[in-house]
């Protein structure tokens, strides 16, 4: 009976493992010391090389993308410590280290200082953003703790004088590298916050990290800590971290740039006020504008709804009905003129007086009745004739009656 054996492929073993390698814990950050050799760098911008000691040696690798934080030229023979994580490269079927940053020899051990101050401050709260203050938008007076010579003061003093002229500065020339370099900087933040300056700059230009070690004392942590004045630390250029820089209130990654960030930019102040100046003077007139419409039309309103108004508007339809009236009575009055001279003019050809004047007579018996009739007269009885100029007095002597 034969026994069956599980073979696997390079491939499968070289993944397995770096699963072991990816599942331990201490090989994903450590720290190795050892002396480069090897080292190649490459047009990609990769660095290859190894650490050796007497007892080995061991392949590594520098991406491109971690040399931000490389601030030497690595030659062979070097002594450095090397921070990254071991792997298995799966092709050539071994391990090396990805190097995520390089120390050189010496720095090492101030780097493990730094990491255990770092830790302890964090634990006692120090870093907290609760305890942040923050920056005043408008400074008065600039408070500076750094050296009087150098680029860090030189760079300050010409980014506050472009931004705001009339910010006063006050420098406390402290010593930020050496012996004695701590204390001078914690004494420079306790007499500028008893001064009473606004903002205080606490910094210096770049360097190794031996040179800016002082920045990475607890005493100088504490005074930043214990300082009542906003303070802004600025110390090395970008890539550079202190204690100092999670202290202090706010980090700025140069001298130049806490400048920037304490003094406000009087220019641009102008600008933005002339610029909500001009905003002001559009919504104001267009506010009138929408007050004016509104006046015109309430005073409209007012006009035509005043008890004034609507008494002149009322006298007005009073006149213009009395004319309509007047026109109307006028009217009536034509019409019964007219109807008048209609019933004067027939009644003027009916009237006794115009037969009169065409020559009759007017007839009337002696009890003044009109005689219409010849058979109504009597013989003998005495008549009165009417003319248009006068009457005469008559007899019947004889009266002679037509038969119709």
């Amino acid at each position: 009976m034969k026994t069956q054996r599980n073979v696997y492929s390079v491939g499968q073993v070289n993944t397995y493992i770096k699963n072991m390698f990816t599942q331990d814990f201490l090989l994903q950050r450590i720290y190795v010391r050892g002396e480069v050799s090897n080292c190649k760098y490459h047009p990609s911008g990769h660095i290859y090389f190894s650490l050796k000691d007497e007892t080995g040696t061991m392949p590594c690798v520098m991406f491109s993308g971690s040399r931000k934080g490389l601030r030497f030229q690595m030659e062979n023979g070097q002594s450095v410590t090397v921070l990254g994580s071991i792997s298995v490269y799966e092709r050539d079927g071994r391990y090396q280290l990805y190097a995520s940053e390089i120390i050189r020899e010496g720095a090492g051990l101030l780097y493990e200082r730094f990491e255990q101050l770092k830790e302890e401050l964090s634990e006692m709260g120090m870093f907290d953003p609760s305890y942040k203050k923050p920056i005043p938008a408008f400074v008065k007076t600039l408070g500076i703790v750094t050296a009087s010579t150098g680029a860090a003061i030189r760079d300050i003093m010409n980014i506050s004088r472009r931004r705001n002229p009339f910010v006063q500065l006050v420098l406390y020339p402290a010593l930020v590298q050496g012996e004695g370099a701590a204390d001078s900087i914690a004494k420079g933040i306790e007499v500028l916050d008893r001064y009473g300056v606004d903002v205080i700059i606490v910094g210096r230009g770049g360097g190794s990290m031996e040179d800016l070690w002082a920045f990475n004392e607890e005493k100088v942590a504490r005074a930043i800590f214990a300082c009542e004045t906003p303070v802004i630390s600025a110390v090395g250029h970008e890539t550079d971290t202190t204690i100092s820089d999670f202290v202090a209130d706010l980090r700025a990654p140069t001298p130049s740039a806490a400048a920037e960030l304490a003094v406000a930019d009087l220019g641009s102040i102008l600008q933005s006020l002339r610029g909500f100046e001009e905003r002001l003077d559009r919504l104001m007139e267009h506010r009138l504008q929408e007050k004016r419409e509104k006046l015109e039309t309430f005073s409209w309103k007012l006009e035509r709804l005043s008890p004034r108004q609507q008494l002149l508007e009322k006298q007005q339809r009073l006149a213009d009905l009395e004319e309509l009236f007047r026109k109307q009575m006028e009217g009536k009055l034509q019409e019964e003129r007219q109807r008048l001279a209609l019933l004067i003019e027939r009644l003027s050809g009916a009237s006794p007086l115009k037969k009169l004047n065409q020559g009759y007579a007017y007839v009337a018996g002696e009890d003044g009745k009109r005689l219409t009739k010849a058979g109504s007269a009597r013989i003998g009885e005495r008549l009165t004739l009417y003319f248009a100029d006068g009457r005469l007095s008559a007899r019947v002597e004889e009266k002679e009656q037509e038969e119709r």
